[in-house]
């Protein structure tokens, strides 16, 4: 039987320290919760590196919005993927579609070819995909390791169904790893419907300001997004019974 792994999302030093330290087993790290995850700056990615001993995958996305890039925004993403190979990551996270929805193979495999020896995750650009049994056996075909997907659903709950059946047909070739609304409360349901060893979760909650000064004329929620320790632990627990 395979091992349960826990992978956490991960906006900050501090929500990557809480992970590592709650038995979390890799820590995806982003930066922009509000635009879905973006690449990290190169100080967080080393200093992250640097303070814990589990994996680390930083995302490869220069900005939010949809997964069609430019020739232009695909360089920058080479370097980055550099970037990530010096910082001593063991993998990344990757996904770019072509404008018909089906996988953009051009690309992604000049990042996975890049990436080496690096481990490479293709992320939730699939459940924006035309069509997931195609696009499946595309990112196999291009190196990929493992593919986070919600079941092109708004949540992995919603879309066990296509998440089990794209585990049926992958049979060991590929990982496929529920992502989006698992919690503790439902990621042993979800283990249960899908046959998945491999769950993400940012495990969310949000630290109000310790400011104690609000300038009355400022609007902006300045609350941060942090991983919560406590419902990283049961997850673990429960991953573990």
């Amino acid at each position: 039987m395979e091992k349960n792994v826990l992978e956490i999302c991960c906006y900050n030093l501090e929500s990557a320290l809480i992970a590592s330290a709650a038995g979390a087993d890799r820590v995806e790290l982003c930066a922009d919760p509000g635009a879905g995850g973006t690449t990290p700056g190169i100080g967080l990615i080393k200093t992250v590196r640097r303070k814990i001993d589990i994996e680390l995958y930083p995302i490869i996305r220069i900005r939010g919005g949809d997964f069609l890039f430019s020739d232009e925004e695909f360089e920058v993403m080479l370097h980055e993927v550099e970037a990530c190979k010096q910082a001593g990551c063991e993998g990344i996270v990757l996904g770019m579609l072509l404008p018909d929805g089906q996988v953009d193979k051009t690309h992604v495999s000049r990042l996975v070819e890049k990436a080496y020896p690096l481990g490479v995750c293709f992320h939730r650009a699939f459940d924006w995909a035309r069509n997931p049994f195609e696009a499946m056996e595309d990112i196999i075909k291009l190196g990929c390791e493992r593919i986070l997907t919600s079941g092109q659903q708004p949540t992995a709950m919603m879309g066990s169904a296509l998440i089990k059946d794209l585990i049926i047909q992958a049979d060991g070739r590929i990982q496929i790893m529920p992502g989006s609304g698992v919690r503790a409360g439902n990621i042993i349901d979800l283990k249960k419907e899908t046959g998945a060893n491999q769950f993400h979760s940012s495990a969310r909650t949000l630290r109000r300001t310790s400011m104690e000064f609000i300038h009355p004329f400022m609007t902006e929620d300045q609350s941060t997004v942090m991983a919560d320790k406590s419902e990283i632990e049961e997850m673990v627990y429960k991953l573990k019974a």
